[in-house]
């Protein structure tokens, strides 16, 4: 699937936010995976020569990866940014009251409120999903990386859920599970952007669950929502919902059902110095960084 090209699978973004909103008190209690995936992507920066000053946290969510970040690069300071406010009010309930290197912002991946040139890494874990243009995701985070900066991020593959999607389709044509772009794509994304020497691996992670119920239970808690335009808007209905579950108790191994995710690990670098991007677009409201050096106290900024 293209990187732009989403037609029924394209995201509602304020649906998108609303969802995490409400996830957002219960979301550390769930959040298994996107917390083990954090941890193996600050892992993996010990492979990466860098002494970053800013980094962004794109899709900090309730700051897991900020909290990593910051014990690897204890100088660093971290902008958590997220498109959901109540996210970044539970992340600064874990963050240190005084003397604090975190700040918090609203925004949208696909929209960095970040003045250009301005970060030394961007972070993104688990967010690319959430996101409808790729192309120009991958644009935002070249521009606001200075010269010769990291782009360290995550996202879900093809087979995320696929156990779910295949059952899903035994009961009707509609959209249920959002689509996921394809590792080749991403890298191509990554080139056409201008980003250089990209890098990528596929690791696999099969949770399981007693049934489906315990399945869309916790995919509804973290958030995961169907907001695709092509999803179906009306009630699903007792009958389409029994033939979707009798097609998932086809995948059942022993007392346990499994459920597939697809994790992409990425990196690459911002060009070096004299092949940097152009300011943000017109129409994109920015800040500027030592701003946030400022402000020691108060609410999350909202852009």
């Amino acid at each position: 699937m293209d990187c732009a090209d989403l037609g029924p699978y394209h995201l509602e973004k304020g649906k998108v936010m609303a969802a995490f909103n409400r996830a957002a008190e219960r979301y550390e209690d769930e959040a298994v995976l996107q917390r083990t995936v954090a941890q193996s992507m600050v892992e993996r920066l010990a492979l990466v020569k860098i002494n970053p000053v800013w980094i962004l946290d794109v899709g900090a969510g309730t700051g897991t990866g900020a909290r990593l970040l910051a014990k690897r690069y204890r100088g660093a300071r971290i902008i958590q940014l997220d498109i959901a406010w109540h996210m970044l009010r539970v992340g600064k309930r874990y963050a240190p009251r005084f003397f604090s290197r975190q700040h918090f912002v609203q925004g949208d991946a696909e929209i960095l409120p970040i003045p250009s040139r301005s970060v030394d890494m961007v972070y993104a874990n688990l967010i690319l999903q959430w996101c409808n243009n790729l192309d120009q995701v991958f644009g935002e985070f070249r521009r606001v990386l200075r010269p010769s900066g990291l782009l360290m991020f995550t996202t879900f593959g093809p087979d995320t859920l696929k156990e779910l999607r295949e059952s899903w389709r035994a009961s009707d044509e509609c959209i249920h599970v959002s689509a996921f772009v394809d590792m080749h794509d991403i890298g191509d994304g990554l080139i056409r952007a201008g980003l250089a020497e990209p890098v990528m691996d596929v690791e696999y992670f099969t949770l399981t669950y007693a049934d489906v119920y315990r399945l869309m239970r916790e995919l509804k808690t973290l958030g995961s929502h169907n907001v695709a335009t092509g999803r179906r808007h009306s009630l699903t209905g007792k009958g389409r919902l029994k033939r979707m579950i009798d097609a998932y108790e086809a995948h059942r191994q022993g007392h346990s059902i499994p459920a597939t995710h697809e994790v992409i690990y990425g990196h690459a670098w911002a060009p070096a110095p004299g092949h940097e991007p152009n300011e943000a677009p017109p129409g994109v409201a920015t800040f500027p960084i030592a701003e946030l050096k400022r402000r020691r106290t108060g609410r999350p900024e909202r852009r």
